[in-house]
């Protein structure tokens, strides 16, 4: 993943940030995904319900996320093209991940966990998670606005006096002014950056939850929706990588273990399995880590793309990826739930998650097409224009 930008991160570009962070963390899955306290015996009904749960909840963001790329992909198009691509800040753009980034990825999550594990062993942990805690209520906050933004906007009515604000932060003046910040924004984004304050203040000072729960899936569809990857390749490798880099650590070391348990941020999903009992002050956790679900639903998402690239009214690879992601989680549980065991899930879901479209490609007689199919970056793009520019003229 390209390093962020020196300057100040505007709503998706902390999303992307929140979920690189989550990922680069603790990576959850391999941990204590889909565990419960073990002096907790939970009833079979309990269980059910809260691993029934969290697949519904990891289904959400994939599926959604994946729509939402699609749309951002196009505006991303129209931008390169010289059409009004629909982003009024330059930030709203997704990041591309080409075949260097990824194949740095998992280098830079093991150096990241590792370094956290250092953290945890020497200092206080308490003081260590208020950090994170302020750090995740300002990312979660943004990524929550972020995600019900368009949903504010088919509820308001047409008559919804809607003004338009700038946010504009420059340093110098005359021909040496540059600009530090410059954010547009309007009414209905302030609705939604207010109704995400109380959550985030919810979640701040009572960790419950559903308050969780909010942040992550806001964290998770916006990973899907803004993190795309150029190519089917690419994928490969991350998904390689990272399944290589979850086994490590799970069945490896205890590093994983002992980061996540330490670990107090909205980077998983969890689902009380005493539900029934307790209410919603139910505390005994299944827990499923935003790796699971960010890092299968952006190559998901990127084979929903290469459906419309193919302009035959047909999703299927996508429809084929998203029901082996499905296979790979439930098949995550059942190893899980037999063995008593915390499994890292990239193993079962990217075996999973790959070969299902590979075998639809040889079937259709499309892998060749899959594989050529590719999406650059803005810079890409805008190198490519220069390029071509500079042969036009020579000639």
């Amino acid at each position: 993943m390209s390093e962020a930008e020196p300057a100040p991160a505007s709503a998706p570009e902390a999303v992307a940030a929140a979920v690189l962070d989550a990922l680069n963390a603790t990576d959850s899955n391999g941990t204590e995904a889909l565990n419960a306290t073990a002096k907790f015996v939970a009833t079979p009904e309990g269980t059910a319900l809260a691993y029934g749960s969290l697949v519904f909840m990891a289904l959400l963001p994939i599926f959604f996320g994946a729509l939402r790329s699609v749309t951002c992909s196009k505006s991303k198009e129209l931008g390169e093209n010289g059409y009004d691509s629909g982003f009024r800040n330059a930030s709203d753009m997704p990041e591309t991940i080409t075949s260097r980034d990824a194949a740095r990825f998992p280098i830079i999550a093991s150096c990241t966990l590792f370094g956290l594990y250092l953290f945890f062993k020497v200092f206080s942990q308490e003081y260590i998670n208020l950090l994170l805690s302020v750090y995740f209520f300002v990312l979660g906050v943004l990524a929550l606005s972020h995600t019900m933004s368009p949903l504010m906007s088919a509820i308001f009515p047409a008559s919804f006096p809607n003004k338009q604000y700038q946010l504009l932060f420059t340093q110098g003046s005359g021909e040496s002014k540059e600009e530090i910040v410059n954010y547009e924004f309007d009414t209905k984004n302030l609705v939604c950056l207010v109704i995400s304050s109380v959550v985030g203040v919810w979640y701040l000072f009572k960790k419950h939850w559903i308050a969780n729960n909010l942040f992550g899936l806001a964290f998770a569809l916006n990973g899907v929706e803004l993190l795309h990857l150029n190519n089917v390749s690419t994928g490969c490798i991350l998904l390689g990588g990272l399944f290589v880099y979850d086994v490590f650590w799970v069945f490896g070391t205890n590093v994983m273990v002992t980061v996540a348990k330490s670990f107090e941020a909205p980077i998983k999903l969890v689902f009380p399995q005493d539900l029934l009992e307790k209410g919603l002050e139910a505390s005994n956790f299944a827990m499923l880590g935003l790796g699971d679900i960010v890092i299968p639903g952006i190559f998901i998402a990127l084979l929903l793309r290469f459906d419309v690239s193919l302009k035959k009214n047909s999703r299927t690879y996508f429809y084929s990826s998203f029901l082996a992601y499905i296979f790979g989680l439930g098949l995550t549980i059942f190893v899980m739930h037999t063995f008593k065991h915390a499994q890292p899930a990239l193993l079962y879901l990217v075996p999973a998650c790959v070969g299902f479209p590979v075998i639809v490609a040889l079937l259709k007689g499309e892998l060749t097409e899959m594989f050529r199919y590719e999406e650059t970056s803005p810079e890409e793009a805008e190198t490519k224009d220069d390029s071509s520019d500079s042969e036009k003229k020579d000639q």
